[in-house]
């Protein structure tokens, strides 16, 4: 039986945060606020967890999950590596609305489904996410809602389509504004053959963070509206699904 826990009420915050760890423990899923939408999350690196995450959003392998981290050091430890660019863009939106796909770190032992060897992180904001997670490590988190239907603002709108299948719901009033992060492909920055053009940083997901806001930070790195988006790549499938 899942359980809902106000995290506006002290005590239930601190039995939610207790409760959602031990969840976590067992490889079972949680839902948790984030600055931008409810978040259905598991453990990144147990890949019974993350397809348990998959079957009760009705998702497939093709379309991974995004995965959550605590601080902005740990990109450097998921992924193959942080190019400039990508450090411009976590000093300006970091905690905060912004994903960002990068080749994933090889040495990493885990299974979020088909990625082609990227991941997509984000660091959030909000008391909730970033204290759950400082103590369970990265999180695979999608949207809290079954393929299909809009996403959750409340975890109450999550239990209803989620039910049985979350262990722990913490609830944090409403979501901010309803907006999903906005996911960016970095991968070109650091996939470049010898003879190719120089990488640039594509908008796969409009969101949260504006188009004008990434071009103050990254100028003509950034690719021209009309040549983003139209390509959709496996690894990418996040963008159709409102992830957080």
């Amino acid at each position: 039986m899942s359980t809902i826990f106000d995290c506006s009420d002290e005590s239930q915050l601190l039995a939610g945060m207790r409760n959602a760890r031990q969840a976590i423990g067992r490889g079972d899923l949680i839902v948790i606020p984030t600055d931008t939408v409810y978040g259905v999350a598991a453990d990144a690196f147990s890949p019974a967890a993350v397809q348990r995450l998959l079957d009760a959003k009705g998702r497939g392998r093709d379309q991974p999950p995004p995965v959550l981290i605590g601080t902005k050091e740990t990109l450097a430890a998921l992924a193959e590596s942080v190019p400039e660019p990508v450090e411009r863009l976590v000093e300006a939106f970091w905690p905060g609305g912004l994903t960002i796909v990068l080749p994933a770190q090889p040495s990493l032992v885990w299974d979020l489904g088909e990625t082609l060897g990227t991941v997509a992180v984000r660091m959030p904001e909000g008391r909730v996410a970033l204290e759950l997670l400082a103590e369970t490590g990265p999180l695979a988190v999608s949207s809290a809602n079954l393929t299909g239907e809009a996403a959750a603002i409340s975890a109450y709108d999550a239990e209803k389509m989620l039910g049985d299948r979350v262990a722990v719901y913490l609830a944090d009033g409403l979501s901010k504004d309803g907006i999903a992060s906005t996911i960016v492909d970095a991968t070109s920055l650091v996939r470049r053959g010898a003879d190719s053009e120089p990488g640039t940083v594509r908008v796969l997901r409009d969101g949260a963070v504006t188009r004008e806001q990434l071009q103050e930070v990254l100028g003509d790195l950034l690719e021209p509206e009309d040549h983003a988006g139209h390509e959709h790549h496996p690894e990418h499938a996040q963008e159709q699904d409102g992830d957080s």
